[in-house]
């Protein structure tokens, strides 16, 4: 039978989910569970049945595969397999095990009783999609673990052990191993003590403090989540399970649930959910393609981008030679590393032997020869093409052949880097960001000789250190770097157009923004912003920049680890202070332009650097630097703090209609000090507009 596999085991009947990887809770599985309990229930050799899935999961929920198609809509619905389950004639034991999430975590609940093995992950993830539990689970958890720790889950979406629910109603049998045996063995016991079928959706709830923590519980969800609405329609829908009777608190669920599936958030973050996986598919790269062994991995450069990509692969029990020229430097490199682990330590994060452990697995070096036998080599010194060329000279003569050699750079070209050697087929780019131990993206740069088993090893590591992933073509800065510096320059020119700092960034960061364009160059090093200006004036003199920028390295204002920035710093804190100094900077600069300012709307300052990242990603994408738009959106939302309930500039775009993007651009461009020539929109852009498609469509 389809989805769903049946047997008879003695009086017990049991039906197994069979849908790899997760079972998840597609058509043919829902129908398998509903034609397994038809037989059951006309067998009259079976007295009870058992429900369970096969492989690595209980069910890990929806099938992602079917969302979008005709089949997700197809009867028989989740709902209506609870329902079929809650009315069998003979009593249904779920048999739980490694994961149950979602709606299968929804489905466990619709069985009368619940057997699970000890470990097993449970979880109502869905408003991390920015959606709830629309089968039931915000009815029906709340009456088997209370009110408190059924919201706390759903509106958090956080994952528990099964072992923290021992002594609720949520689990009859907590048991060691695998859980059918003991469910059947549950069954039988049922079965001699007269079949009973109690459900969950009878359990009355009972909280006399309910009214009070739901009051205290909205004013918290409403002040933690905003741009987020699915957390405070969790917590209503959760609410209607104290207030309103069972099958009118399934009324309200489906109610909110449908509202956030209209919403532009939840759009944006079932987009964000496919993408993520999307960024992992390489056309031209198919099971075939062999990953290179990487069993022991060199960094060259100590200093905090080197020790944080250091960091990344020890985590996970990789060893690594870590060069420096000096002995100080890596000494200080060590010494960071250690600090970094034993505050993990402080925070529980890490035990002390586990510190222990992950420092032995690097192995400090200044001699190059103690990294010739290494699989890979990650540089991470200066960005300086000079600098690079003699790194990569030296690894080009020590390195073993087969080694991948990797650069770290953020902007230069890696097509040249790789020419330093003679084995330009094994060198890729590896753009970690900052700090590398901590942030998800890693930009990998696939160079036009870089060979298909070097990006398959490259890609395949980034998912061993829980990196999120993205392909780049070579351009100077890749795709993220390369659009930020029109972001930026848009932020220059309207602080001689009228703007303060402090005004941009506040417009960004209220719009969703983690940091707004001076608060993120001040944490960057502006001196990093004077060193590419300083090559693109002698690179493109046709390109527009606002000196201002130059004015402040020039005063040494390099931001956050000087002290002085765009803002003012107090040591030991990270509060953006404004200071008269750099407010009469930027006025004495507009004066000697002969520019008067004028008043600039928050709005005018979103989207004039929102769209400049759009316009640049288009032609990215023409140019084939980029995959596809959602790759462009994970880079933005994993590595520069783009807010994700709006689902990343091409989804946001796409949100707004390309016509209306367009419109502004043209408006933009009627601004003589905006950089008109910037706001021609590319011709990818512009022919989708005229189209009326997006960049997803």
């Amino acid at each position: 039978m389809a989805g769903a596999r049946y047997e008879v085991r003695g009086s017990i009947a049991i039906i197994s989910m069979d849908n790899p990887p997760v079972n998840g809770l597609g058509y043919d599985n829902r129908l398998g569970i509903v034609n397994g309990l038809n037989k059951a229930n006309t067998d009259d050799a079976v007295k009870a049945i058992v429900l369970t899935g096969l492989g690595k999961a209980f069910s890990g929920g929806a099938d992602i595969r079917e969302f979008g198609t005709a089949k997700a809509g197809m009867e028989p619905s989740l709902h209506a397999v609870i329902r079929y389950v809650e009315q069998s004639a003979k009593p249904v034991v779920a048999a739980i095990h490694s994961v149950v999430m979602g709606g299968g975590l929804e489905l466990a609940l619709g069985c009368h009783y619940r057997v699970c093995a000890k470990g097993t992950q449970v979880a109502l993830p869905e408003v991390k999609l920015g959606l709830l539990p629309g089968a039931g689970g915000t009815q029906r958890l709340p009456r088997v673990i209370g009110l408190q720790q059924a919201l706390n889950m759903i509106v958090s979406g956080t994952t528990v052990m099964s072992e923290r629910f021992a002594g609720t109603k949520l689990f009859d049998e907590i048991v060691d191993g695998e859980p059918v045996a003991p469910a059947v063995a549950f069954a039988e016991k049922i079965v001699a003590n007269g079949s009973k079928k109690p459900l969950v959706r009878d359990i009355p709830m009972k909280d006399p403090q309910a009214e009070g923590y739901l009051q205290f519980a909205r004013n918290t969800v409403k002040a933690m989540s905003k741009g987020y609405p699915a957390p405070i329609n969790c917590l209503e829908a959760v609410a209607a399970s104290v207030s309103l009777p069972f099958e009118q608190g399934l009324k309200r669920e489906r109610d909110l649930f449908m509202e956030l599936m209209a919403s532009h958030e939840s759009r944006a973050l079932r987009h964000l959910f496919f993408a993520e996986r999307a960024a992992s598919k390489i056309p031209d790269i198919g099971d075939d393609v062999q990953a290179r062994p990487v069993a022991k991995l060199a960094v060259i450069g100590a200093g905090t981008m080197g020790g944080g990509i250091t960091m990344n692969f020890v985590n996970v029990g990789i060893p690594v030679v870590m060069l420096e020229t000096t002995q100080e430097a890596l000494d200080k490199g060590m010494k960071t590393i250690r600090t970094n682990y034993e505050n993990s330590a402080k925070k529980g994060k890490l035990k002390p032997e586990q510190v222990e452990q992950r420092m032995a697995l690097i192995q400090p070096t200044m001699s190059y020869a103690d990294i010739a036998h290494c699989d890979m080599v990650i540089e991470a010194v200066y960005e300086d093409m000079a600098v690079k060329e003699k790194v990569f000279t030296q690894l080009d003569s020590v390195m073993k052949q087969g080694a991948i050699l990797a650069t770290n750079t953020s902007t230069l070209d890696v097509d040249k880097i790789a020419a330093f050697t003679k084995r330009p087929q094994d060198v890729i780019g590896t753009h970690f960001f900052s700090p590398a131990n901590v942030m998800r993206l890693l930009e990998v740069v696939r160079g036009k000789e870089t060979a298909k088993d070097v990006l398959a090893t490259t890609m395949k590591l980034a998912k061993t250190i829980k990196k999120t992933a993205v392909v780049s073509g070579v351009c100077d800065g890749f795709i993220g770097n390369r659009m930020i510096e029109q972001y930026s320059r848009q932020g220059l020119l309207l602080l001689e157009e009228g703007c303060t700092p402090a005004q941009v960034d506040k417009a960004l960061e209220s719009w969703g923004m983690a940091m707004g364009p001076f608060r993120m160059a001040d944490l960057a090093g502006n001196d990093v912003g004077w060193y590419i200006r300083k090559r693109r004036y002698i690179e493109r003199p046709d390109m527009k920049y606002p000196k201002i920028a130059d004015k402040l390295c020039e005063l040494g204002r390099f931001g956050q680890k000087t002290g002085k920035g765009w803002y003012q710093y107090i040591a030991g804190k990270r509060d953006a202070i404004s200071d008269p100094i750099v407010d009469d900077l930027i006025v004495k600069h507009r004066e000697s332009l002969g520019l008067k300012p004028r008043k600039i709307s928050n709005d005018e300052i979103v989207h004039r650097l929102i769209f400049a990242l759009v316009n640049e990603a288009a032609k990215i994408l023409e140019e084939g630097i980029a995959l596809r738009a959602s790759d462009i959106d994970i880079v933005y939302i994993t590595g520069y703090g783009f807010p994700a309930f709006r689902g990343g500039p091409m989804c946001y775009a796409d949100t707004m209609g390309l016509f209306n993007v367009v419109q502004s651009m043209h408006q933009f461009a009627a601004n003589p000090h905006a950089a008109p020539e910037f706001w021609k929109p590319a011709p990818l852009l512009s022919r989708l507009a005229q189209e009326g498609k997006g960049f997803q469509s």
